[in-house]
């Protein structure tokens, strides 16, 4: 009886254990860890805003501003990479760079409230391929996107050109439903947006909408001040020079970078000052000192004034 008794103890456990194992491995399967966040509900009334950018850091320059102010009223902003980032550095190239920067935008987004994908594509290597334009499709159809933002495809780097071109490639195929049919097909196209640039051929910038981020102006600093490989080192073109060696040196470079950025959105303001005003009104739109500006890309839906109101809740 005793040894019935062990071997149906044993068993017990083995059973026990063995459920256990099993349910690890489908929450692992299904994506589920203690520390990550749950997906948001596509129904729960508030807005859905992907982002993209080619780099770790892109998305968080150009939108950084308003994805704070989006999360602040419990909206569901989603910022991507395109690339790993893993040659932007004038120092570190290959995996241990792709793993610093991947760990910088995460820590930013949580400053700004957002969440954060970097796909594995190399830095300096993205084409507009068949495979890179369902990756993108499927992750605007599986957040359920609602506003889609990308730089233009006018751009100085390749893999700025070619994310743009790749969001734009995806911009009616999201609602085709036997394109990458294993993800379910949005029913209705989503807006898509550019972000503001300099560049001016073959046409220049126009945006439709301009946001002032001057609320929110500390937070977006203080969130890009965490990417220190590529602002406080300067990136694929910085130098040893740049790097503090004390902690004077350090509070003048913070404050450089600081500055440098805040220039970036003074500069948006003051170039898109009439756009400012004829969504704030002459008088607040003039007072605006740092904004973000969105111009709408012809091959998503064409919002009017008013669903732009809607998908810019800040007026």
């Amino acid at each position: 009886m005793k040894i019935i008794s062990a071997l149906w103890s044993f068993h017990t456990i083995a059973v026990a254990l063995f459920a256990s194992v099993l349910i690890i491995a489908v929450n692992i399967g299904n994506g589920v860890t203690g520390a990550a966040p749950e997906e948001p509900q596509a129904n729960d009334g508030k807005l859905r805003i992907i982002a993209f950018g080619a780099h770790p850091d892109d998305s968080e320059l150009q939108v950084g501003g308003v994805a704070a102010m989006w999360a602040a009223k419990g909206h569901h902003v989603k910022l991507v990479s395109v690339t790993n980032g893993d040659i932007g550095h004038w120092r570190e190239a290959g995996g241990p760079l792709a793993l610093r920067r991947k760990a910088e935008v995460e820590q930013v987004s949580k400053m700004l409230g957002s969440s954060v994908v970097v796909l594995d594509n190399h830095d300096g290597e993205l084409m507009p391929t068949l495979e890179n334009r369902k990756a993108i499709t499927k992750l605007i159809r599986e957040w359920k996107a609602d506003l889609v933002l990308s730089p233009r495809p006018n751009d100085y780097h390749p893999d700025h050109r070619y994310t743009g071109i790749l969001v734009q490639d995806a911009a009616f195929m999201v609602t085709v439903p036997f394109f990458c049919p294993d993800v379910p097909p949005l029913k209705l196209n989503p807006v898509f947006m550019y972000y503001t640039d300099r560049f001016t051929k073959p046409n220049p910038s126009q945006p439709d909408i301009a946001i002032s981020i001057d609320a929110v102006m500390d937070k977006k600093l203080d969130a890009l001040a965490v990417m220190e490989s590529q602002f406080l080192e300067g990136g694929a073109n910085g130098h040893e020079g740049l790097i503090p060696k004390n902690a004077a040196e350090r509070t003048k470079r913070v404050k450089e970078v600081r500055d440098a950025h805040a220039a970036r959105n003074f500069s948006v303001a003051e170039r898109f000052r009439n756009v400012l005003k004829d969504w704030y009104g002459a008088e607040a739109g003039a007072k605006v000192k740092y904004a973000e500006a969105f111009e709408i890309c012809e091959y998503g839906r064409r919002p009017d004034k008013a669903e732009l109101k809607k998908l810019f809740p800040f007026f």
